[in-house]
C-alpha cells in the first residue's frame, strides 16, 4: 500500500490498482497512468504521487466495477501543487 495525492493534497490510499480515499470507500481502479470510477468514467491521470483531472483525457473509458471498502486512513493532507489539470471529482 502506498500513499497519493490528489492536486490539492488530499490523501488517497493505493493497494494494487485500487484507490481508496480517506473515508475508506474505493473512488477508482488504475489502468497504465489513468484513474477510473466505479462507473467506468475518467476520474484522473496519475502524475508522480498525484491524481489530476486532465480534460484532454476524459475521452478514456473503462470497464466498471463494484466499489470495495476499507479501514479509513487518518493520513494528513499535503499542500496543492502546481500540476496542469484541475482536482479530480473524488468523494472524501
Amino acid at each position: 500500500m502506498s500513499n497519493l495525492y490528489t492536486k490539492a493534497g488530499r490523501p488517497l490510499l493505493r493497494s494494487g490498482d485500487n484507490l481508496f480515499s480517506r473515508s475508506g470507500i474505493q473512488a477508482a481502479r488504475i489502468r497504465g497512468n489513468k484513474a477510473y470510477g466505479p462507473d467506468g468514467r475518467y476520474v484522473g491521470t496519475l502524475v508522480g504521487d498525484r491524481l489530476v483531472y486532465r480534460s484532454t483525457d476524459i475521452a478514456a473509458i473503462s470497464s466498471a466495477f463494484a466499489a470495495a471498502r476499507q479501514a479509513g486512513s487518518a493520513s494528513a493532507n499535503r499542500v496543492g501543487c502546481a500540476l496542469w489539470g484541475e482536482e479530480p471529482p473524488i468523494p472524501d
